[in-house]
Formats: structure tokens, sequence, C-alpha cells
């Protein structure tokens, strides 16, 4: 038996005046020497954001839309889960866990849960966003052993705890392995997967005949290894020392989250705002979630990493659907993919969006999610809109 009770955002104003001194007395470091991000985040850049955040940013408003949607805390394997759990007016609609990454949270699902649960513009699901142990408003681990699959476990007893015996599952970043780990664990369990991107690696018996898309995909991996992975580094192998940074200094925790955002999606064609940004870092900041949600990375990330880069020989028969976009690393092709997810059903390569697709791209991800599970379950995906 799982214990849930509802759950407020409720921050004390002393809490937000102590985040805007901080941001007011931050120590700057001098200017990069080169005019653009390949030293890092440029110094105006990241001080302008931070000016807005301690003088323009309203975190009440960002408060009110978390508290609009039903929240709650469950007691899954001794730690308290937060989650938004937001049921459709169709009492057939499909349950659906959908689960974010690093640097993310649930703010990233605030504009297409509405959309997702409502009947009248497609397929409907119920919709249940969890933040990962560590991270949000979720406990934070008093030991190690939560890797991916333990959350994957956690996240089945926490669905069934919510009464869904059978459900499909929704992921990016962490939620990918996430997703992939409760599939393999409980295939009986889960409808299908809708996964942004799967993770599969290469495959070296079609280096011989290569896409141009293929080829371009294993440029960016290359290309990533070689200057974007630091921050994978740093999580990985010591969490807590870079949590010193990132839970005293909103500074620090801004520069070393929004070069992720501006670095992995298609930063040309977001509609996510600064506000919206701002929004998902008040989630690491108030919290105080610098060290433990780069723990993930000590517990999991070299086993994650694997299955993209190298060698995946684990395999995965539930139904899954795919959705590529364009500015994502790695970006398999369907090929490599079906070595592994051995039933796609699904697979879709959008135009336009990134690693952050439903904060990027809110309706196209919406259509992505209908269309899979419509492609999944034999429903009809009608009126789904964005594309």
């Amino acid at each position: 038996m799982t214990r849930t009770v509802p759950f407020r955002v409720e921050i004390a104003g002393d809490v937000v005046d102590d985040l805007r001194r901080r941001l007011h007395a931050t120590r700057w470091p001098e200017p990069e020497t080169v005019p653009d991000w390949s030293q890092g985040v440029p110094l105006e850049w990241v001080r302008r954001l931070c000016a807005y955040w301690a003088d323009g940013y309203d975190w009440r408003a960002a408060e009110a839309r978390l508290n609009a949607l039903p929240q709650y805390r469950t007691l899954v394997d001794g730690v308290w889960i937060h989650h938004l759990h937001v049921r459709s007016p169709d009492p057939d609609a499909l349950p659906l866990v959908m689960t974010h990454g690093w640097p993310g949270s649930v703010v990233e699902f605030l504009k297409v849960v509405g959309p997702l649960t409502d009947p009248a513009a497609g397929p409907a699901f119920h919709v249940v966003c969890p933040s990962l142990p560590g991270y949000g408003f979720s406990d934070k681990p008093s030991g190690p052993g939560w890797g991916v699959e333990r959350i994957a476990r956690a996240w089945v007893e926490l669905m069934a705890g919510l009464g869904y015996d059978r459900f499909a599952a929704q992921g990016h970043d962490w939620g990918t392995s996430v997703s992939t780990a409760i599939a393999q664990q409980d295939p009986d369990r889960v409808v299908g997967l809708h996964l942004v991107p799967p993770l599969a690696p290469p495959d070296p018996a079609t280096f011989g005949d290569l896409t141009g898309t293929e080829r371009r995909s294993l440029a960016d991996l290359e290309r990533a290894g070689a200057v974007e992975d630091g921050y994978s580094l740093q999580q990985s192998t010591r969490p807590q020392t870079i949590g010193y940074a990132l839970v005293d200094s909103p500074a620090a925790l801004c520069a070393w989250i929004a070069e992720k955002f501006r670095a992995w999606t298609d930063w040309e064609h977001r509609t996510f705002t600064r506000d919206d940004l701002l929004d998902n870092l008040m989630l690491y900041w108030l919290p105080g979630t610098g060290a433990s949600a780069a723990r993930l990375y000590w517990e999991s990330f070299k086993d994650v990493q694997r299955r993209f880069t190298g060698g995946a020989t684990d395999l995965v028969t539930v139904p899954v659907g795919a959705s590529v976009f364009p500015k994502e690393i790695p970006r398999p092709s369907r090929r490599w993919a079906q070595r592994r997810f051995t039933d796609i059903r699904y697979w879709s390569e959008p135009d336009r969006g990134g690693h952050f697709a439903a904060f990027e791209q809110p309706s196209l991800f919406v259509a992505e999610v209908r269309a899979c599970f419509a492609a999944i379950t034999g429903a009809s995906p009608r009126k789904i809109s964005g594309r």
C-alpha cells in the first residue's frame, strides 16, 4: 500500500527575498576571452538573466500555475515522491506517466498537461508527472542506490497506488531511461512507450551505407563528446563538489543550467520564455537540489551513456513510439533503434524542436504523443493539432 497526501507549493516570502539578496551580491568573474559560447555562458548573457531574476521575475505567478493543477506526494520505497496527477474527463482515458530529466522538472509539462487530458481534441490521457527523487519537491534520497532501475520500480508502485495497473510511459533525458526500464521490468503493465528519443547506439553494420541523417548524427555525437560533456563528467564523478556551488549561489545554478537550455534546444524556434526558464530554475533553487539532482549521474550515467554511444544488447519488447527532434543529441535512426526496440509502432522526425520538446514546442509535442499512442492502441488520432 502507498500513502498519498495532497501537496501545494507555498514558499515563504523571506526565501524569495534571500534569493534576490544573493543575486544582487553575486561576485562575477571577468568576461570570457572569445566572442562566442565556446568557453561557457557569456558573462553579459547570464548577468542580464540574473538581473531579471532578481528584479523582474514573479515567482508567485509560477507558484499559482503549479497550484492550479492537482499535486500530491506519495511515499514510495521510503521516499516521498512529488507528482502532478491530472485526470481526464474521459474515464476511459489512457493512464500516462511522463518523466522529466536533468536539468528539467515538471515545469516542462505545464503547457501540455491540459491538452493531453482533453478528450475533445483526440485520445486523452490521465497524466501523472512525478519529480525524480532528489529533484523538485520530491525527497532527496539519504543513501546510495537510487538509479534508473530503482526509480522505474518506484514509478510502477506509484502508478499502482494511484489505481493504474496498466499504463503508458513517456520520457526524455532521464525519463527515456526510466520509461525503458519500466518496460523491461514489468512489460505486462506497459501499454507502450513514447521516447524522445529512444536510446540506441549506432550500428557498425551500417557504417558502409550511412544515410546523410545518420552521418550528421554521428558527427554530432562526436562533437558533443568533445565539447558538451564537462557537466556530465563532473556530476557522474563528483556531484557533491559541484553541489556546493549550485545550492549556495543562484548565479552559479543559473549559468550551470541555462547553458544546457541554450545548447540543447532548437533555440531559434523555441516558444518558452525567460520566465519559463526561471520557473524551471526555481524548482532547483527553492528545494536546494543542486547536489541531489546531480547524484543521479553518479548512480546511472555511465550505463545510460553506453546505451547510445557503444554497445546495448538488452532488448525492449513492448510497443514503442519515437519522436526524434532535430536538435536532440543523440538522434538514432530507426534502423539503429530497431535492433534494441523490437516493436516500433510509430517513428517521427519533426522539423523543429530539441531536447526539451514539451517546453520548446508544446503543441507539436502533444500531437506527437497522441499520434504515438494512437498507433500503438489503434485509437483514432482525430483533430490532432500542431502537425
